[in-house]
């Protein structure tokens, strides 16, 4: 006899991307990420929408999640978030529910009521099905914009914070991505043939260049458009780094271009370090709990990991038995939205 599969469809709705989780008996099936220019208005979740596999599109139980509320076309975060709600509620085919971390899922039309537990609420899902699987742990989820380290006590996500703002009080958010940040955020100077130089104030470059040239941005990772609005080659993020430090391209090789970038990836890394070192610092984190680590920048989070002196836990490794054997790494990237649909 025939049984009707249970079709969740995890969301994240993000203010640059809009990541997506097929999941089937518990199962996750396929995950895809798409870039949304959500900054220029909600029309924009139309055209990614339309772009989507049909299964995103096709009718299912939806479990949403959001950070897009901080984007800057909504009047504040409470606007953020209704709006973003009614599009799912107008959009999306099927039974929809907005997750408002500790407090559950809510319909579209009582999202507005509880905006401040809704607003980027999606670490929490994140943290709370790494609790489900193991009790004590410190996850380390690093995107291309942003770095949640959330300590999981007892099962259950244990953040000190709960908003954006919180968080970053708390060291539990950190403002830092491996796609999107524009490497003067790192640091003011860097070093250059045995100088230490200022940096340009200028966004030539962003942390994508430096990843890729040191061969460690993961394929795919990279949606948006570079800071030039010129491609993406060697030779050309090689032109970008190098306005960092007011040359060009051809004032350097490429041995002295991808050193900068390797120190540049090391800048961005000690603020990670700091943090991470505090939370674990914190009484209730057991000293053997295993630092659980995904997002685009997963590569990053494991060098942090073993800096630590920890093998690095992957959330890949942690639901292995719920994901299919190919396409991991969008499975890792697109972490809360996996999340969201597991636990829906």
């Amino acid at each position: 006899m025939n049984r009707t599969k249970s079709r969740i469809v995890g969301w994240d709705l993000g203010g640059v991307h809009v990541k997506a989780a097929l999941v089937e008996d518990g199962r996750v099936i396929e995950a895809v990420q798409a870039a949304c220019p959500l900054w220029r208005g909600v029309p924009a979740l139309d055209k990614t929408f339309s772009e989507l596999p049909d299964w995103a599109r096709g009718e299912a139980d939806h479990a949403v999640t959001m950070t897009g509320e901080l984007t800057d076309c909504f009047a504040d975060r409470a606007d953020g978030v209704r709006k973003l709600s009614d599009w799912a509620a107008a959009t999306l085919t099927g039974r929809v529910r907005i997750y408002a971390g500790s407090a559950g899922f809510v319909s579209p039309a009582n999202a507005g009521d509880i905006s401040d537990r809704i607003a980027s609420a999606n670490w929490h899902a994140t943290a709370a099905l790494v609790g489900r699987c193991r009790p004590d742990a410190l996850l380390i989820d690093i995107g291309s914009t942003t770095a949640d380290l959330i300590p999981i006590v007892g099962g259950n996500p244990a953040a000190t914070g709960y908003s954006d703002a919180e968080r970053l009080e708390a060291g539990e958010l950190v403002y830092t991505g491996v796609v999107r940040t524009p490497i003067l955020a790192f640091a003011t100077h860097a070093p250059w043939r045995g100088r230490r130089t200022a940096l340009m104030a200028e966004t030539f470059a962003t942390a994508a260049d430096i990843h890729r040239l040191t061969g460690d941005l993961p394929d795919g990772a990279d949606q948006q458009h570079s800071a030039d609005l010129k491609g993406k080659s060697l030779a050309e993020t090689e032109t970008r780094l190098a306005r960092m430090v007011g040359r060009d391209r051809g004032e350097g090789s490429a041995q002295e271009w991808r050193a900068l970038a390797a120190w540049f990836a090391e800048a961005q890394l000690r603020p990670l370090h700091d943090a991470a070192l505090v939370l674990l610092s914190r009484p209730d984190v057991p000293p053997d709990a295993p630092l659980v680590v995904c997002g685009a920048g997963r590569f990053l989070a494991e060098r942090l990991a073993r800096r630590l002196g920890r093998e690095p836990l992957p959330l890949t490794d942690l639901i292995a038995e719920r994901i299919p054997p190919s396409g991991r790494e969008w499975v890792s990237t697109c972490g809360p939205a996996v999340a969201v649909g597991l636990i829906a």
